[in-house]
């Protein structure tokens, strides 16, 4: 149906859709590329697109033809060079709450067991990293792994962080009640530090892994017994029993957050607010 005319250019409701859904996905891949490098790449391809236009209507022949040349082959540049970009939006998708609504994860079941497992682990001094999916499919991090499949429980995750256990460096990685594999390897963070204090390899592994894939990452410090909590790029540090359980529930009932590409982190003691993939919440 025509909505109205330009000159002799018609806009229908279908035209205002259209605009409007690519209006979306350009801005969703901007906030996503947004304080990178991507962001400047993207700029200049966007600089080649408008400068291939404009010199086909100006006639400049050998202008024209290399532009063209380079147009026709950004789509393989943009996936290639956006690629973290692009599986960031993609999650972004994943995670919308329609398509939540045909993949329901229940892991409230766990916390008790894991939580238990924890204060056990913190009384022997051992640190611990479990991974629990909730509806990414991370079976590239699970393959590193040596495959466990057995039911969770509070004695296998204890015997399994035990420090003369060949299992316990790494990560357990928990879906659907079953301990899918451990001594698993997961992609480490940018950040490195919170403030002047560093962030050991397993709470840098738990926000690394929480970045790219809807999962939950709970940590045990190996040196302060101190637990944490990663989800959706955001750590929560010096949480209690209790806490760590609240957090674990919220995260499964609570609403999706994707987190935006910069970061602004503001607060002190363990009180943080981050509005980040690379940063604590409290």
């Amino acid at each position: 149906m025509e909505v109205f005319t330009i000159g002799f250019v018609t806009v229908t409701w279908v035209d205002i859709l259209d605009i409007l859904l690519v209006t979306f996905l350009f801005y969703r891949l901007y906030i996503a590329m947004r304080g990178t490098i991507a962001a400047q790449v993207f700029l200049g391809l966007v600089l080649v697109i408008v400068g291939s236009i404009i010199a086909r209507a100006v006639d400049m022949k050998a202008l024209s033809w290399i532009l063209k040349t380079l147009t026709d082959i950004w789509v393989i540049a943009l996936i290639v060079l956006f690629q973290p970009e692009l599986r960031r939006l993609l999650l972004y998708l994943g995670r919308n709450p329609i398509v939540k609504f045909f993949i329901r994860t229940d892991v409230k079941e766990y916390a008790d067991i894991i939580i238990r497992a924890f204060e056990e682990l913190r009384q022997r001094h051992e640190g611990a990293l479990i991974i629990i999916i909730r509806t990414t499919d991370i079976k590239l991090f699970v393959d590193t792994g040596l495959p466990i499949h057995a039911h969770i429980s509070k004695e296998l995750l204890v015997t399994i962080f035990n420090k003369r256990s060949p299992l316990h460096d790494g990560a357990v990685i928990i879906k659907d009640r079953y301990i899918e594999a451990a001594r698993c390897t997961l992609p480490l963070s940018g950040v490195e530090s919170i403030g002047e204090k560093m962030l050991g390899t397993r709470h840098r592994a738990a926000l690394g892994i929480s970045e790219q894939a809807d999962v939950v990452a709970l940590v045990l410090s190996e040196e302060t017994g101190e637990f944490a909590f990663a989800k959706s790029g955001k750590l929560s540090l010096n949480l209690s029993s209790e806490e760590l359980r609240e957090k674990i529930a919220n995260a499964i009932t609570g609403p999706i957050v994707i987190p935006p590409a910069d970061m602004h982190l503001t607060g002190t003691s363990k009180d943080y607010a981050l509005e980040s993939r690379e940063g604590i919440d409290r």
